[in-house]
């Protein structure tokens, strides 16, 4: 049929490139991934570099290293996918001089390498530095979950494990009871099938009676069998088994400047560490002063605090913990405090007093209330006892700093949002809907090391070009 389009046959001869080079373009991102790792001091990373001494030769760290930058920048993230791309795909062939590892080689090189994989991706980081592209000191920090390998149904918690031992044994008594009503003149086959199913739960009973000895002797009282450090966590009203990873974003470019994998479902102690691994690298100098933003997640006092010692300045919008708004009382934030006097105004005007100092979960308290209370008008409003008490940490003033600066600068939670989500959007849509490949804590670190240094080269190559980041590097 004519009209279209056709292929050359198959059968003719053609004269294909002398050179391999010649199949990849100039501005190629795989020049960036060969220039990049070619130029780091291997060694100096912590890979296992020395040739062995006997048997036959192994891979360079380098070249392992740029399949996979390269799996990961192409959404290749499996070891047997990577082994079949080496053997057909031209610039992974360019790349790696046309060596084709095996799985089995490119999976332990992945596990066994992780702490120097994570410099890896610092040090591009710090490419990005050199670039001028982390100017502002101003980074968004947020958490996210993300899938582990391990089930929901091969995951125990305290609660799930009371609730999956009641309904075995609600059924064993179901079947029990159907076991009695049967006539015992009845055949033997027909009481079978049952005292099979008894036997069978019974079985299950004892199997869920060693994981649950197995779930308390763990610290969190969790136990996890396909992974042992995944953990149940609370994610957008439900619940996932898996990692909560923690970034921390710049606002100029949206790059990744820092992260960290943990199996903890909450953000509440993760703001200091996080702002603490920015500043090493956007202001380094312990003079400099470092911005970050986070959502409430984040509001802690002692974090709030460590991030000022730490030259951090903080942007976290409070969270209202307090039950008084909802009673229709008075909250904590309509009593007035007075440094001079080191006393507290309530609503009525009345002056609430030092009264002592006490010590709840290592921390300083001190109380004040006032005499008045008794006798005063809109007490109903206030309190249901005899007193209002208040309550004021001996580093209050940390917080009503770190509040101040919340309300003149409320675009910092545009900003926030803006920044921080987008970059775990792209990182979930490239992982696909199982997230993580790899088990245990340490190894999923190495994983999101390399789905972080493949997000920070796409976004780099995007804003300046090929070229200038060869030329950088």
């Amino acid at each position: 049929m004519s009209g279209f389009i056709e292929g050359e046959n198959r059968q003719q001869s053609t004269l294909f490139p002398e050179r391999v080079d010649d199949y990849v373009g100039g501005n190629s991102p795989v020049r960036v991934i060969d220039y990049f790792i070619d130029k780091l001091d291997i060694s100096g990373l912590g890979f296992k570099a020395e040739a062995a001494d006997t048997g036959r030769p192994g891979y360079h760290p380098r070249t392992m290293l740029k399949i996979y930058v390269y799996g990961y920048f192409n959404q290749v993230h499996s070891s047997r996918r990577l082994e079949r791309e080496a053997q057909r795909n031209v610039e992974l062939m360019w790349l790696t001089g046309r060596l084709a590892p095996d799985f089995k080689t490119i999976a332990d090189f992945r596990k066994d390498n992780g702490e120097a994989i994570r410099l890896v991706c610092r040090e591009f980081v710090m490419l990005c530095r050199r670039l001028n592209l982390l100017a502002d000191a101003l980074v968004a920090i947020d958490g996210s979950k993300f899938k582990a390998v391990n089930n929901r149904d091969k995951n125990f918690t305290r609660a799930k494990m009371k609730r999956r031992l009641a309904e075995v044994d609600a059924s064993i008594e179901r079947y029990l009871i159907e076991l009695d009503g049967t006539d015992a003149s009845a055949p033997p086959e027909d009481t079978r099938s049952l005292k099979d199913k008894i036997a069978a739960l019974d079985e299950e009973m004892g199997r869920l009676k060693k994981f649950e000895v197995r779930m308390l002797e763990a610290p969190d009282r969790q136990l996890s069998l396909t992974d042992p450090d995944a953990r149940a966590m609370k994610s957008r009203g439900s619940g996932i088994v898996g990692y909560n990873v923690q970034t921390a974003v710049d606002t100029a470019h949206h790059l990744i400047v820092a992260h960290e994998v943990t199996n903890v479902g909450i953000d509440r102690r993760q703001l200091t560490h996080m702002a603490k691994q920015a500043k090493e690298i956007i202001a380094p100098d312990p003079k400099e002063t470092l911005s970050v933003v986070a959502d409430q997640g984040y509001y802690r006092g002692e974090e709030l605090l460590a991030c000022e010692a730490a030259n951090i300045e903080t942007f976290v919008a409070k969270t209202d913990t307090s039950g008084e708004r909802s009673k229709g009382e008075f909250p904590r934030s309509a009593f007035r405090y007075i440094p001079e006097d080191d006393e507290y105004e309530c609503p009525a005007g009345e002056r609430l007093i030092y009264r002592f100092t006490g010590n709840e979960s290592g921390k300083q308290i001190r109380r004040y209330w006032s005499s008045a209370c008794t006798n005063c008008p809109i007490r109903s409003w206030c309190t249901p006892s005899d007193y209002r008490r208040v309550s004021r940490w001996e580093h209050e003033r940390v917080i009503e700093r770190a509040e101040a600066r919340i309300k003149q600068h409320p675009e910092m939670m545009r900003i926030r949002r803006a920044t921080v989500e987008h970059p775990f959007g792209t990182l979930k849509a490239w992982m696909g809907s199982t997230h993580f490949l790899t088990k245990t804590l340490k190894k999923t670190g190495t994983e999101m090391s390399l789905h972080v240094l493949a997000y920070n080269m796409k976004r780099v190559i995007s804003l300046v070009g090929v070229q200038k980041v060869i030329e950088a590097i």
